[in-house]
């Protein structure tokens, strides 16, 4: 079974993050992160394991618990600029340099605008290091008409970074 990591840091488009988790396939284990400025609890309504970001001994913490991939959405600036270092000082940065360690898909889905000097310079590092840099960019080809339509693409476009089939907007023709 594909085991799949949803963290969100930062408070702004918690609700990417949110719907990436919720739209992930049956089949799939879910895990999921949220920092402490987040206080929706998870595992009990949606069947989601939901870890403690400042548990950095949670079993997604090891590359022997063999997670395949992790989405970080919305990523903040700081959160980008711990991984980009090599900061693992909660859960979420720890996971995340577990999976540049064992040379897993990682996303990042910065959220902020316009990006500074040292944010591009962040991303460019980990993109570097195979990082996969997609913020939530939308494209028009698929003429989404309202915000969920508009969530959809970008999520679907994040399942697809991950080979994860999906029918959440409309491809290109």
């Amino acid at each position: 079974m594909q085991k799949i990591v949803i963290a969100t840091s930062g408070a702004s488009g918690v609700n990417l993050g949110l719907k990436a988790l919720e739209l992930l396939p049956d089949g799939i284990d879910k895990h999921f992160i949220m920092s402490k400025n987040s206080k929706i609890v998870l595992d009990k309504e949606m069947g989601i394991t939901n870890h403690d970001n400042e548990n950095i001994s949670a079993s997604i913490a090891s590359g022997s618990f063999g997670v395949d991939a992790m989405i970080i959405a919305p990523c903040s600036m700081n959160t980008l600029a711990k991984v980009a270092c090599g900061i693992s000082d909660n859960l979420i940065t720890r996971t995340a340099a577990v999976m540049i360690k064992e040379q897993k898909k990682l996303i990042l889905a910065p959220r902020e605008m316009p990006f500074s000097a040292i944010a591009l310079e962040n991303m460019q590092k980990l993109a570097t290091l195979g990082v996969i840099i997609a913020p939530p960019v939308m494209a028009y080809y698929s003429k989404q008409q309202t915000l969920d339509e508009m969530e959809n693409f970008i999520v679907g476009k994040w399942f697809d970074l991950l080979g994860i089939e999906n029918n959440l907007y409309k491809r290109w023709e």
